[in-house]
């Protein structure tokens, strides 16, 4: 599981966070392996891969912030589309330009994705099937690891979970949650997706 580090000038990023915190108090019934990513375009894909090839890991399940959700996001679609509203942190701006040239125009996440945000949901979290991850780095590297996945055959299962701001760290005050709250929606979101294939067969469709 992987967070990334702060970006657009802030100080934090939740993401980072709560992979930290979960790292320190992991699930019983997962071998939890967590990471930093850089919020660069390319870098933060590499640094990932890196730790899939050092790792091995049968799921893979990245996360960043979507500052103004109100709740997690579980992602659905990653499309071959980079298209920054801002700099990243090495100060690239691409427009209009493909993560992978060539590749697919987009993949789905090999998680079960309905079943990851009902079983946050359970534990009185808001949470949702998102379907878009945006254009900026989050999506790039969600893309970037299905795409690997894919080329390589590799049996990888993969993801993207989206949080809102934590407390303290920004955001309106109807989209932020505690950082401990964060913390076990990711938890449920590892154990599901670590133990489950089929997903639910529940509507989880968006009208805009």
């Amino acid at each position: 599981m992987t967070g990334f580090g702060p970006f657009g000038g802030a100080s934090g990023n939740p993401s980072q966070d709560a992979v930290h915190l979960l790292a320190g108090s992991p699930p019983e019934q997962v071998d939890l392996v967590t990471a930093v990513l850089p919020c660069v375009f390319g870098a933060a894909s590499e640094v990932l891969w890196a730790a899939v090839r050092e790792h091995d890991p049968d799921v893979v399940i990245a996360t960043g912030l979507a500052g103004g959700r109100a709740g997690v996001s579980v992602e659905r679609v990653a499309v071959n589309l980079e298209d920054a509203r801002i700099p990243d942190n090495s100060g690239a701006q691409p427009v209009d330009r493909p993560v992978v040239a060539g590749g697919p125009a987009a993949y789905f996440a090999t998680i079960p994705v309905k079943a990851c945000a009902a079983a946050v949901r359970a534990l009185d979290i808001p949470a949702v099937v998102s379907h878009t991850a945006g254009t900026f780095v989050c999506n790039s590297v969600f893309y970037s690891v299905l795409h690997r996945a894919a080329q390589h055959g590799s049996a990888i299962r993969a993801g993207f979970v989206h949080v809102p701001y934590a407390m303290g760290q920004g955001g309106p005050a109807d989209a932020v949650l505690p950082l401990e709250v964060l913390a076990r929606a990711l938890a449920a979101v590892a154990v599901t997706a670590a133990s489950t294939t089929t997903d639910l067969a529940v509507p989880a469709g968006a009208l805009h």
